[in-house]
């Protein structure tokens, strides 16, 4: 969220302005009278709040507490407000934009910075896109200040705040890199009076994969009461999922399979009353009999699920291993395990993994030798 991001500005070195995070009107209230004028901002994680009536100025304490009261509870995007942020006012001369980001496609990283718009970059970018100016960052010789004057130069930082914005540059470059993150961004990055230059917003992205060894700190970034909680249970349990909002719960082995599984199942739910996929879950290589229970044991717990579609191609991974693996985790869950299973093998060892499974002959589960077969199947089990 946007007060985070601020914290590790400020952590960098960043010029920025933290203000105070407040989740109650009364706490607001008591912000604006240590701020005087100030701005009132919903925390969540999503663009266009301003348009949304989720940043509003208060000149008066009265009106903060007016503002949160409104802002509080209401949703942007799907997202809840839970909290607000409280800054001073701090009226822009200039609007900017900058940021670095992960450019995959090339395999480097990519500055892109406009001196002409900052909120309304989009539009700018449309109308006017020779001024968003798009510059290739080579990972390993990165961001020093001669590379950060360059930038400025390219995007044409004014005079008066040019040395102030090749530092900045260089602060945020060790945001981006020092805290591994795949999106810094600052919109509005503003010239205020007396040509000091702020980052008034923040956005950071921050790679998961960088976590859990290289920063632990990360975990206080996020926020437990709004987490979902079969996502914090998947978490807990070291699976890769996503909930969905469907009926059919699928688990596959290998990011692109699983996706494929989500657009067949999508497409054979329109003939079944228009169910649809329900969760990403990716097993990844190690469908052994304790993760697939753990994977299972998610998928279960979501009240909407009413089938669940095992979809795998053995690899590494033979089929046998999954079939006893399946096996093994309705062995684990027990009575817990009241949901239908359509399972598809394919692959290295599949006649062994099927035998297993019909030796098994538990009444939960149905084997479909075909994916489009397996995926009509489960939505036909989920409508019913």
């Amino acid at each position: 969220m946007e007060y985070q991001a601020k914290e590790l500005f400020a952590k960098h070195g960043v010029t920025t302005t933290l203000g105070t995070v407040v989740t109650t009107p009364e706490e607001a209230r008591a912000a604006a009278e240590e701020y005087g004028f100030c701005v009132v901002k919903a925390q969540v994680k999503a663009g266009g709040r301003g348009k949304a009536g989720g940043v509003k100025l208060a000149r008066t304490p009265d009106e903060a507490f007016e503002h949160a009261s409104n802002i509080l509870g209401m949703e942007i995007k799907g997202l809840t407000v839970n909290r607000v942020l409280i800054t001073p006012a701090t009226p822009p001369v200039e609007e900017y934009y900058f940021s670095f980001l992960l450019d995959r496609s090339n395999r480097q990283y990519l500055c892109i910075a406009s001196v002409e718009g900052g909120v309304e970059i989009e539009e700018v970018a449309k109308t006017n896109p020779d001024a968003v100016k798009q510059i290739p960052i080579n990972p390993g010789s990165g961001v020093d200040t001669d590379k950060a004057r360059e930038i400025a130069t390219e995007a044409k930082f004014p005079e008066a705040v040019f040395e102030q914005a090749v530092t900045m540059i260089e602060a945020l470059y060790k945001v981006f890199t020092d805290e591994d993150a795949t999106l810094v961004e600052v919109n509005p990055l503003a010239r205020l009076a007396g040509d000091k230059l702020e980052a008034l917003d923040g956005k950071v992205s921050l790679d998961d994969n960088a976590s859990e060894v290289r920063h632990p700190d990360h975990e206080q970034f996020e926020i437990k009461d709004e987490t979902d909680p079969l996502e914090a249970k998947a978490k807990e349990k070291g699976l890769n999922y996503v909930k969905l909002d469907g009926e059919v719960g699928i688990i596959g082995n290998g990011a692109g399979l699983v996706m494929s599984t989500l657009d067949v199942v999508a497409y054979a739910g329109e003939a079944h009353g228009g169910v649809k996929p329900a969760n990403f879950l990716d097993i990844g290589g190690g469908a052994n009999a304790q993760v697939m229970a753990d994977g299972l044991d998610v998928i279960l717990g979501d009240a909407q699920v009413k089938s669940v579609f095992v979809n795998v191609f053995g690899g590494i991974t033979a089929c046998d291993e999954v079939a006893n693996g399946i096996k093994g985790a309705l062995e684990i869950l027990g009575d817990s395990a009241t949901k239908p299973l359509v399972v598809r093998l394919d692959g290295n060892n599949v006649a062994e993994g099927r035998r297993i499974l019909d030796e098994l002959d538990h009444p939960l589960v149905t084997q479909v030798p075909t994916m489009d077969g397996a995926a009509d199947k489960a939505a036909e089990l989920a409508n019913g």
